[in-house]
């Protein structure tokens, strides 16, 4: 059976209210009604209708501010303008700013069938697309990774390729761009999926503590081993060892970890015995390696061994289309755990989560609307509601002449793409020979600046 839309009726006139509220409830209709613009936003934040029919002249907010308002928070809303001093300008004016409809006051009852049952088609196909759009959002999650950029595409289809090769993977990017989900999602989709998966944070611990950790350590060994204890590369048996911030390990275990990559053995501490062990190793760093190699602090050939399908995990910046879908996703999730009703986010909140410089990527992100989600006081995120976000990162400095503002934005990709002139015109949207000509022209240097 078809669903009916909440309809809420906004009129300063008692009249009209009461008489369009008897007429909808007469017709199946669940229906509310607002004295005033303030009003009709109160009761959206509570429970968003999806149609409103809004009087023009009202006291306070007139219905063109409203239709603005509620279209920029509600864009799947549908509005129908009544007034009784109708004209053409402000019939185009309202049908320019997202109304469905205009309507003379007073209306016949035919003439409000014909117009509900246009407004119940538009809406039937509103929820088609969204069934379709909802379809195309599976396609975006890839286990529990959400994207459906170019760049994260190219990733699902490279963990998709590697998954069951068994071969050692190396994950690159920065801090916070879900670098064990990858490793997860590798998992999963491999043949040792039914095994342990086991995640150690390298830079988290001592040498000595991560050598007990990983190899195990028998009766005796040090002081306080009082008990045999086996370590990660056997409880793992079977299954993907993950190592993060492999870059911080010192010389010795990186040794020890090619050892053990090449034998397939290990030795527990305190123990001459050696036993077999079976895993997949998938390691991560925001490093760079081959520079931590050139510097002597890095061993080359525990870095081939470690990389043979190296998988690079793009910043949030190289993928600004994803934010929505990742806020979404994140408002969703935590909406759930927290057991607050806040299920919304408005339009100008997501622009101005994409316009944001997220230096802790997709951990910042969910960081931010965690605490979005928790401040709030209704239903729905809006831009105050992320007021903490540093409010200079999301609006060009005030008082600089149009040359220093591109110089600037340019200035800031190249930072962020790390000098690389193929990146930075992507994300400008330029090819790469205009960008070298702006280059030139606003005196840049390619390099990064920090």
């Amino acid at each position: 059976m078809k669903s009916k839309p909440e309809i809420l009726v906004v009129d300063d006139e008692r009249i009209v209210r009461e008489s369009l509220f008897h007429w909808f409830k007469n017709g199946g209709y669940a229906v509310a009604t607002a004295a005033s613009g303030a009003e009709a936003l109160e009761k959206m934040a509570g429970r968003p209708a999806e149609l409103l029919f809004v009087d023009v002249k009202m006291p306070g907010m007139n219905g063109i501010e409203l239709l603005e308002r509620i279209k920029a928070e509600y864009p799947a809303a549908v509005v129908v303008i009544i007034t009784a001093y109708g004209s053409i300008e402000s019939a185009v004016e309202a049908m320019k700013k997202g109304a469905s409809d205009y309507l003379i006051k007073p209306f016949k009852p035919e003439y409000l069938t014909l117009v509900m049952e246009k407004i119940d088609q538009q809406l039937d196909m509103a929820r088609e697309c969204n069934y379709l759009k909802a379809q195309l959002e599976k396609k975006t999650r890839f286990e529990n990774i959400i994207g459906r950029s170019a760049p994260m595409q190219a990733v699902f289809d490279t963990i998709t390729q590697v998954a069951d090769q068994d071969t050692s993977v190396l994950l690159t990017g920065e801090t916070g761009t879900g670098k064990e989900l990858v490793a997860k999602a590798i998992h999963a989709k491999s043949r040792r999926a039914h095994h342990p998966f086991v995640a150690l944070n390298c830079g988290a611990m001592p040498e000595n503590l991560l050598e007990t950790e990983l190899f195990g350590h028998q009766k005796g060994a040090f002081t306080g081993a009082t008990h045999p204890r086996k370590g990660f590369l056997e409880v793992v048996s079977g299954g993907t060892l993950f190592l993060d911030e492999i870059g911080e390990i010192g010389m010795k275990m990186q040794i020890d970890l090619l050892r053990v990559l090449e034998e397939r053995r290990i030795s527990r501490v305190g123990s001459s015995q050696t036993v077999p062990v079976d895993f997949r190793l998938i390691t991560a760093t925001c490093k760079d390696l081959e520079k931590e190699i050139a510097a002597g602090r890095f061993r080359e050939d525990f870095f081939y061994r470690i990389h043979v399908i190296r998988i690079a995990i793009p910043p949030l910046r190289e993928r600004k289309e994803d934010i929505p879908l990742l806020a979404r996703h994140f408002l969703s999730k935590i909406s759930h755990e927290t057991g607050r009703k806040v299920d919304h986010i408005s339009q100008a909140a997501l622009k101005m989560l994409q316009g944001y410089r997220w230096r802790g990527n997709v951990r910042e992100l969910e960081n931010a609307i965690e605490r979005a989600v928790v401040l709030s006081t209704g239903p729905l995120l809006g831009v105050d509601d992320f007021a903490f976000l540093h409010a200079a990162q999301t609006k060009p400095a005030p008082g600089g002449s149009l040359l220093e503002m591109e110089k600037g934005y340019i200035r800031q990709v190249l930072d962020d793409c790390a000098g690389n002139i193929t990146r930075a015109a992507a994300v400008l949207g330029i090819n790469r020979v205009t960008l070298h000509r702006k280059i030139k022209r606003l005196q840049l240097s390619r390099g990064p600046q920090r």
